[in-house]
C-alpha cells in the first residue's frame, strides 16, 4: 500500500492512496480463514471446506468489504502518524473508475486539518467582573411585587363602575348565531379586567358596568383559535355582573410568607435576599464571559479550516432567514447566501470554539457523568408528561448529548480561564448591572 501526498496547503491536504491487488486479495483471504471453522458445505463437514472453494463462492462478496476496511485502515494509520486531526469528515474518492477485480486499487482522499491552536496567557487578560448587593431596597421591592401578585379583592361601594383592573364576578352565556355553544357558559366567574385572559375584546367592553347590570358582549373568536369550529366567528355572550371588587395587595406580614412557602416573614427575606443574589451573580457572570470572549477574539489568530467557517455561516444564514419568515417551517427554499457579517461572526465562532476546546483539552476539563445527568434532567422537565421519553430519547442519541454537554463543557474552560485571568471585581448598583445585562442581549440578538 502506497500514500502519495498530492496537496499541502495552509490546512488543506490531499492524498493518493493506492492498495494493490495482492494486498486486497490477502485480505479477502484473511477473511475467509476467520470464517472458515463456522462455514457448512454441501458434502463437507463444517469447518473443512477448502478455501479456494470458500473463495470462489464468498470472495466478490468480500472483496468491497476488504477494500473498505483496507482504505479505513491506512487513513487511520497516515492520521495516526502524521498526528492530523481533520476539521470535517475526509473526502473519499475512488479515482479508477474501471476498476475490475483483480486491479488495484487507488483512491484519493482529501481534508483540512484542525489548526495548532497558540497558547495564551490568561494572567495577562483583564477582566472586569460587575457585583451587586441584594440591599434592603431590593428584597423590599421583591416583597412588594410578590404582595401584587397575592392580592385580594375587596368588594366596591354600591353602584361603583368598574375599572381597568378590577375583578367583576359574573354569569355568562355565549352564543354562535344564536345557539349555545359548549364551554360557552360558566357561573359566579372571577374576571380582571386586563388581565387578557379572555377573548381579546371580551374584558374591554366589561369595564363601566356595575354590580347587578346585565350587559352583551359582542366579540369574534380568533382565526388561529384553538377550538377549530368557533375560530373567525362571532359570538355574543349575555353577561350578568354579580360583585364589582376592587384589588387590594396583601400585607406583607407572616401570612404573605406562608403563601411562598416560607415560615415567617424574615425566612421570606432571606430566601428573597439568597434568591435576588443568586441572578445578580448569574447576571454578572454572563456579561463578564462575554468580556472574556471578546478579550480572547482579539488576543488571538489563528487560520481556520474554511470548511467549518463556511458551514457555520450557512447555519447563520439560515436561522436568520427562517427568524424573519417565521410562517415557512419547511426547507424547501433557495439557498441562502451569507453574507460579510455572517461570515465575519462565524469566524469568531469557529475561532473561539476551536480555542476553547483546545483550553478545555490540554487542562483535562472533564464533564462528569453526574453532571450531564443533571442537565439532561432539567431539560427533561420542559416535557411535562414526556419526561421519561425525552430522558431515554437522549440517552440513545449520542448528538442529542453533546448538544446538552457542549454548553457544560464551554462553562467549565471558561471558568478554568477566570482563575487564571485577571479579574477585578467593581460593586454596581442593580440597574448598572441591568444596563450591562441589556447591552450584552442587544449585541447577542445583533449577532444572532
Amino acid at each position: 500500500m502506497q500514500v502519495t501526498e498530492t496537496l499541502n496547503e495552509g490546512l488543506k491536504r490531499g492524498y493518493q492512496i493506492k492498495v494493490t491487488a495482492a494486498e486486497l486479495d490477502e485480505k479477502v483471504t484473511e477473511k475467509l480463514r476467520e470464517a472458515q471453522p463456522e462455514v457448512a458445505m454441501k458434502g463437507f463437514r463444517k469447518g473443512k471446506v477448502p478455501l479456494p472453494m470458500l473463495k470462489k463462492q464468498f470472495g466478490p462478496r468480500l472483496l468491497g468489504e476488504a477494500m473498505q476496511e483496507t482504505i479505513d485502515g491506512a487513513l487511520s494509520s497516515h492520521l495516526e502518524e502524521t498526528g492530523d486531526r481533520p476539521a470535517m469528515q475526509p473526502q473519499v474518492k475512488m479515482t479508477n473508475d474501471d476498476w475490475k477485480e483483480g486491479d488495484d486499487v487507488e483512491v484519493d482522499v482529501s481534508y483540512e486539518r484542525l489548526p495548532e491552536v497558540p497558547e495564551v496567557d490568561f494572567s495577562k487578560i483583564e477582566i472586569e467582573r460587575l457585583k451587586v448587593e441584594a440591599d434592603d431596597s431590593a428584597v423590599d421591592e421583591a416583597l412588594a411585587n410578590l404582595a401584587e401578585n397575592a392580592q385580594d379583592f375587596e368588594d366596591r361601594k354600591k353602584g361603583s363602575k368598574a375599572k381597568d383592573g378590577d375583578q367583576v364576578v359574573i354569569d355568562f352565556v355565549g352564543r354562535v348565531d344564536g345557539e349555545e355553544f359548549e364551554g360557552g357558559a360558566a357561573e359566579d366567574y372571577p374576571l380582571v379586567l386586563g388581565s387578557n385572559s379572555f377573548i381579546p375584546g371580551f374584558e374591554e367592553q366589561l369595564v363601566g358596568v356595575k354590580d347587578g347590570e346585565e350587559k352583551e358582549v359582542t366579540v369574534t373568536f380568533p382565526e388561529q383559535y384553538q377550538a377549530a369550529h368557533l375560530a373567525g366567528k362571532e359570538a355574543v355572550f349575555t353577561c350578568t355582573v354579580k360583585a364589582v371588587k376592587a384589588p387590594k395587595p396583601a400585607e406583607i406580614d407572616d401570612e404573605l410568607a406562608k403563601k411562598y412557602g416560607a415560615e415567617d416573614l424574615n425566612a421570606l427575606k432571606t430566601q428573597i435576599r439568597e434568591r435576588l443574589g443568586a441572578e445578580y451573580a448569574q447576571a454578572s457572570r454572563a456579561v463578564a464571559k462575554r468580556a472574556l470572549l471578546d478579550a480572547l477574539d482579539e488576543a488571538v489568530s489563528f487560520e481556520l479550516p474554511p470548511s467549518l467557517v463556511e458551514a457555520e455561516a450557512n447555519q447563520i444564514a439560515h436561522q436568520l432567514w427562517h427568524e424573519e419568515n417565521p410562517d415557512h417551517h419547511g426547507h424547501d427554499h433557495d439557498r441562502i447566501e451569507p453574507t460579510d457579517e455572517h461570515k465575519a461572526l462565524a469566524e469568531r465562532r469557529v475561532k473561539l470554539g476551536l480555542l476553547l476546546a483546545d483550553v478545555g483539552q490540554k487542562a483535562e476539563v472533564q464533564v462528569t457523568d453526574a453532571e450531564l445527568t443533571q442537565a439532561i434532567l432539567n431539560q427533561a422537565r420542559q416535557y411535562r408528561g414526556q419526561e421519561r421519553q425525552f430522558f431515554e430519547y437522549v440517552q440513545q442519541n449520542a448528538q442529542a448529548r453533546q448538544q446538552i454537554q457542549a454548553p457544560i463543557f464551554e462553562d467549565k474552560v471558561v471558568d478554568h480561564i477566570f482563575e487564571n485571568a485577571k479579574v477585578e471585581e467593581k460593586t454596581v448598583t442593580k440597574d448598572e448591572l441591568q444596563a450591562a445585562v441589556e447591552k450584552l442581549e442587544a449585541d447577542e440578538a445583533a449577532e444572532a
